[in-house]
């Protein structure tokens, strides 16, 4: 899908130039002039040749600065500074074309190509995740003011993931302190993951670390909360399994009753207290 907007320019160009070749002289020396950047552009993308390819599409954007040639060869630019893994220059590149072309039939590609810039530089979870947190503003930008654009669709799929790489990262935290006697640091990142990132992978992990935490600080009370939520939600997890292996026989008693001694849904978690 990042490659459409290439294969229009290109079939775009070829027609303009049989069009000009009828006119007159002055006409057809500026519009060789346009075909022969692009057609140096083109070939350095398909030679890989991305830093050449950002030059030529350069090269076209000033010697035609009032053309609407000039206009895509800055997300042309932009798009080969990405494939080159030069993201700081694609995104440099994009916020000025969003910036002088805001109504442009294609703006809502420059917001997605902005969006993958970010999200091609998402690091592991162990590492700052600061990369991960302006994809998802982003993805969010385009989803927001474009929720028709064809590029919607991948970028909510997209922004999902990088929603479940921040949650990977509460939880790596959070295990980290609880491994380490942190409890009350603890709770507060597994928390986290389940209020901020519900729709994650990560929740039924979460629930059991909680249990976990709660136990360990002798809430028995708190813990069978989770449980009994963890269980409803989660039956057939293995996280739900390890936390019933945590119960004595009375709280499994508790959590087995089909009357329910507690709320068993998520919300029953959130409220302070």
């Amino acid at each position: 899908m990042i490659f459409r907007k290439f294969f229009l320019f290109t079939m775009i160009v070829v027609s303009l130039s049989a069009c000009s070749s009828s006119g007159g002289k002055k006409e057809k020396v500026e519009a060789d002039s346009v075909e022969a950047l692009y057609e140096r552009a083109d070939t350095a993308l398909k030679k890989k040749n991305y830093v050449e390819a950002t030059k030529y599409f350069e090269e076209l954007e000033r010697q035609h600065p009032y053309s609407e040639w000039s206009v895509r060869a800055q997300i042309m630019g932009a798009y080969a500074s990405y494939l080159d893994q030069r993201y700081d220059e694609a995104i440099a590149s994009i916020d000025r074309y969003i910036q002088l072309h805001p109504g442009a039939e294609d703006v809502d590609y420059a917001y997605y190509l902005k969006a993958m810039s970010y999200y091609e530089q998402i690091s592991d979870v162990r590492r700052d995740q600061n990369m991960t947190i302006d994809a998802l503003r982003a993805f969010n930008t385009l989803i927001g003011r474009f929720p028709n654009s064809e590029y919607s669709r991948d970028a909510s799929l997209k922004r999902d993931l990088a929603m479940d790489h921040l949650a990977g990262k509460e939880m790596e935290v959070g295990r980290y302190y609880l491994e380490r006697g942190h409890v009350n640091a603890a709770i507060n990142r597994f928390r986290s993951v389940i209020v901020n990132f519900q729709t994650t992978s990560h929740v039924p992990e979460a629930l059991h670390r909680l249990v976990e935490a709660y136990l360990t600080l002798g809430l028995k009370h708190e813990a069978l909360k989770v449980a009994a939520v963890l269980g409803h939600n989660y039956p057939g997890s293995k996280w739900y399994e390890r936390s019933y292996a945590l119960l004595d026989p009375a709280s499994r008693s508790k959590i087995d009753d089909d009357k329910g001694f507690f709320t068993r849904t998520i919300e029953s978690l959130l409220s302070p207290g």
